[in-house]
């Protein structure tokens, strides 16, 4: 007599095993998802205060060697032949950047070439951005600019760009909130 085995043929899984798998992973993603929040809120904390450094290290170099802070002189005094002057008029942000991203000469005058005709710009440029990054919390690069002085100078408001007093020399990120650990941006 021929016998054959007997064999239990099971095709898939059952309801019970699926529903198990599903709550451990939705378990899972309840932990993990969390934890990539973070880490972006945690990048941006720290490209702000990375942002902030590069930019008042650029003011303060700018003011050692023209004895006056970026944007309180107009950047297009000078001629500048072949190259890209400068159109900022004294006390805008069109001035800080002209003088920040570009050569100047004593007076603040800013042109793209170091050596343009008979005018030389042996200054700067104290970023190597064509424009003034933006704030990384906000993604806003407009710069408030204020001559108050003021050492403790505050944002004006929530989630806006820069403020900068071009009299002290003071450079901010203009945003009121507060960060992961509930300290304002603007004293960063």
């Amino acid at each position: 007599m021929n016998k054959r085995p007997l064999y239990i043929v099971q095709k898939g899984f059952t309801l019970v095993e699926l529903l198990i798998v599903a709550i451990i992973l939705a378990i899972l993603a309840a932990i993990i998802v969390p934890q990539f929040a973070s880490t972006t809120t945690d990048a941006q904390e720290s490209a702000l205060r990375s942002d902030l450094a590069a930019m008042r290290a650029a003011i303060d170099l700018y003011r050692q060697q023209h004895g006056a802070n970026p944007g309180v002189n107009a950047s297009d005094g000078a001629t500048c032949i072949g190259g890209t002057k400068g159109t900022g008029t004294a006390g805008t942000a069109l001035a800080f950047r002209d003088q920040l991203v570009r050569y100047t000469n004593a007076n603040g005058d800013s042109c793209s070439l170091q050596t343009a005709g008979a005018e030389t710009f042996p200054f700067g440029p104290y970023l190597k951005e064509d424009q003034i990054p933006a704030n990384p919390i906000t993604n806003s690069a407009v710069i408030e600019i204020v001559t108050a002085g003021d050492l403790e100078m505050v944002g004006t408001g929530a989630a806006l760009g820069w403020k900068y007093d071009s009299t002290n020399g003071k450079f901010i990120a203009n945003d009121t909130n507060t960060d992961s650990v509930n300290v304002a941006y603007d004293t960063y």
